[in-house]
């Protein structure tokens, strides 16, 4: 890589022989986008732990580059397979804390709609739609947003910002799915949080949960928005 990039160091919240749970900052895409010249996450931990064992780090799920938090690294493909395996059962737990406009119309409750999955569909037309399903939990309402631990049932590619825009409550931050300037609150991302993740280890088949504080442009958004 260039040599003119500073060291960047990835928190670790948690690690064992066969996976490392990073904190991922805003601002990093996970892996490499077409035309994109940035160092990916992948790269960054990679570099990081220069392992010597002969295995490499690889991601075992997606965090939008906008997006902070919690994401587990796998140490070699094998054990890359068998977590991608848990999160393709739907039997790895997420929850994320969100900051959305306004206040919603129900303190907890389900967003379900069909979104079209962009991974799969970047250039098939007529793709179709997959049932999607949202579990949301309001901590905290503030004059002009809500603080919201979102859980997603579903894992469709940015589902928890395309749900909250279509019931007209989008992510403060958002600009791809709702027009950031319609709103009064601004802020430089999207304002969500992979805040914790919990599953049976495939190995050990111990329950590991992990959980990643919240990042301090979040804290400062809530300081300054207070009221």
């Amino acid at each position: 890589m260039h040599s003119g990039h500073p060291q960047r160091i990835i928190p670790v919240l948690y690690e064992d022989e066969s996976y490392i749970v990073f904190d991922k900052p805003a601002g990093v895409l996970v892996i490499p986008a077409p035309g994109e010249k940035k160092q990916t996450l992948v790269d960054i931990v990679n570099r990081q732990y220069a392992p010597a064992q002969g295995w490499k780090l690889h991601p075992c799920h997606r965090l939008d580059r906008e997006t902070s938090g919690a994401i587990i690294f796998a140490k070699g493909k094998g054990h890359q397979q068998a977590m991608m395996a848990l999160f393709h059962r739907q039997a790895v737990s997420k929850r994320y804390i969100a900051f959305v406009h306004g206040k919603l119309p129900h303190h907890q409750g389900e967003l379900r709609s069909a979104i079209r999955d962009l991974d799969q569909v970047k250039f098939r037309r007529g793709a179709s739609a997959k049932p999607s399903v949202t579990r949301y939990k309001v901590i905290e309402e503030r004059k002009s947003f809500s603080i919201v631990e979102v859980t997603p049932v579903t894992g469709r590619t940015n589902q928890i910002r395309i749900q909250f825009a279509q019931i007209g409550h989008p992510l403060v931050g958002e600009r791809k799915y709702a027009r950031g300037k319609d709103y009064q609150l601004q802020f430089r991302r999207v304002a969500l949080h992979a805040h914790a993740l919990g599953w049976e280890h495939p190995v050990s088949h111990k329950r590991i949960n992990v959980t990643a504080e919240l990042h301090q442009d979040m804290e400062g958004f809530i300081a300054r928005n207070g009221n």
